[in-house]
């Protein structure tokens, strides 16, 4: 980071308490952000530069912004059910590819009140010093299956392979498809989450739409019995645990290697109830 306090790029690539309701200031950039909770659509956090919405309520008078709003929100709430079902399609095709009975991904992320979704909208100016800041640092997603619609322009992501950083080149009308922990827990390996990072850009406004599909927060995760090696049963790789303690350990550990957290919910599986999967 280029150390200026209240850096847009700073508080929100970083993760830092300041990312809440309000407007932030890049000193470097002398540019406006907002983060913009929304509540029509799940949890999802949209970030956008300061527009004069951001700041006020609007009403009808004001030459129909108001509707103009609420058509947006109308416009997202679509969006994100028709990504939402792409979703649970994408889980049953990795479940025939797996062996697995159709509808087993679904069932072990429903818990007792159904997956969570939401989406993230981010909209970042460019960086006059992306040497000095690390950007979004490396890391793989906690959840399930995230479905990112990134800018057809600019680019930034990268994704790792065999040991070398990979740049994911914008593609327009395109969707990225990325793998979390959940998946790979539950596939036993068969599935990997992937390590991927985000680089500050010089040039251009970079946006990306980033969906994610998650277990509830009581699903029981664990690696489906039909993927697990006979030999594997007496030293088991993943642990089995509940949703939501995992993303209790994972906000503090997000950017560092998965295995560690793996490991640490071994400690706490011997409480899981572990009952069977009914897909019918």
């Amino acid at each position: 980071m280029h150390g200026k306090k209240n850096c847009h790029y700073c508080l929100v690539r970083s993760g830092r308490k300041e990312r809440k309701l309000g407007s932030v200031h890049c000193t470097a950039t002398k540019r406006w952000g907002t983060v913009i909770p929304h509540k029509s659509i799940g949890s999802i956090n949209c970030i956008f530069p300061s527009t004069p919405f951001t700041h006020k309520r609007v009403t009808t008078s004001e030459s129909g912004k108001s509707l103009h709003l609420v058509s947006e929100r109308k416009t997202m709430k679509e969006f994100a059910l028709e990504l939402e079902e792409l979703a649970e399609q994408l889980l049953d095709l990795l479940c025939e590819n797996l062996g697995l009975e159709k509808g087993y991904l679904r069932k072990v992320f429903c818990g007792s009140k159904g997956p969570t979704f939401g989406t993230k909208v981010s909209n970042y100016p460019p960086c006059p010093k992306p040497d000095l800041i690390k950007g979004l640092r490396a890391h793989t997603d906690a959840g399930g299956i995230i479905l990112l619609f990134q800018d057809d322009k600019v680019s930034g992501l990268q994704l790792l392979k065999d040991g070398q950083w990979i740049d994911v080149p914008p593609m327009k009308h395109s969707i990225v498809i990325n793998l979390g922990d959940q998946l790979e827990v539950i596939t036993n390996g068969k599935y990997k989450s992937v390590l991927h990072r985000v680089l500050a850009q010089t040039d251009g406004t970079r946006m990306s739409i980033a969906s994610f599909y998650n277990p509830g927060r009581d699903a029981v995760i664990y690696p489906a019995p039909e993927l697990v090696e006979k030999e594997e049963k007496e030293s088991q790789i993943y642990p089995k645990f509940v949703f939501e303690d995992y993303m209790k350990l994972y906000a503090g550990l997000k950017f560092q290697a998965k295995e560690p957290r793996f490991e640490a919910m071994k400690a706490v599986e011997s409480t899981i109830n572990m009952g069977p999967i009914a897909t019918a």
